[in-house]
């Protein structure tokens, strides 16, 4: 069973590009569409594919059938990419205005 950690700070944004590190889907990338904040989970546009049986349901206009679509990945097992395609981490630092900017550890530009 997954643990389930409310007070844990995820620095992985939706939209953001990153790369499978590790498990069967290693190397690959992709953007992030979504969180499972609570299990510390996000789904990867076009990784961890799985098939699914869903039934038709006319009210919503759902044909049914055998459905494909993105499965979660543990966040440990996801990196950032910079603009040009480097793993990178992420840190923060603060603007001389007072805000709070996420930036890549690796080159220092803001993400």
């Amino acid at each position: 069973m997954a643990t389930r950690d409310k007070n844990k700070r995820i620095r992985l944004r939706i939209g953001d590009t990153v790369q499978v590190t590790s498990g069967a889907h290693k190397g690959e990338t992709g953007q992030i569409k979504r969180f499972k904040k609570d299990l510390s989970r996000a789904f990867v546009e076009g990784v961890n594919k799985v098939k699914r049986h869903e039934k038709p349901m006319p009210a919503l206009g759902r044909m049914g059938g055998i459905v494909e679509k993105e499965a979660s990945i543990h966040i440990s097992n996801l990196s950032l990419l910079t603009a040009d395609g480097q793993q990178t981490r992420v840190g923060y630092k603060v603007l001389e205005n007072g805000q709070k900017v996420r930036v890549a550890r690796k080159t220092g530009e803001e993400l």
